[in-house]
């Protein structure tokens, strides 16, 4: 099934690597794409399951879908997340 989550703090292309990066490694997921434009984050998945997975990795990188809270932690966990993206290779 394809699914799209609408997520907060997602600024540039170091965000979208991390993202991409770290949601590369969940089992079940395929056809990722980070779009900056529409702040959000579509996947393949075969069940509902995956999709938990991905958000709760999201929130602990710092982008909580919409519908959860934004709160400080999550923001600080962002900008550093958007660092590593933009420092990995």
């Amino acid at each position: 099934m394809q699914t799209t989550i609408i997520i907060q703090n997602l600024k540039c292309g170091g965000c979208a690597k991390t993202i991409t990066n770290n949601l590369n490694s969940i089992d079940g997921i395929s056809n990722l794409n980070v779009d900056l434009n529409k702040s959000s984050v579509s996947f393949d998945c075969n069940d509902e399951v995956e999709v938990v997975k991905i958000k709760t990795k999201l929130k602990a990188l710092g982008y909580p879908s919409i519908e959860d809270d934004n709160n400080f932690s999550s923001k600080a966990k962002s900008f550093v997340s958007c660092a590593t993206g933009k420092l990995s290779k």
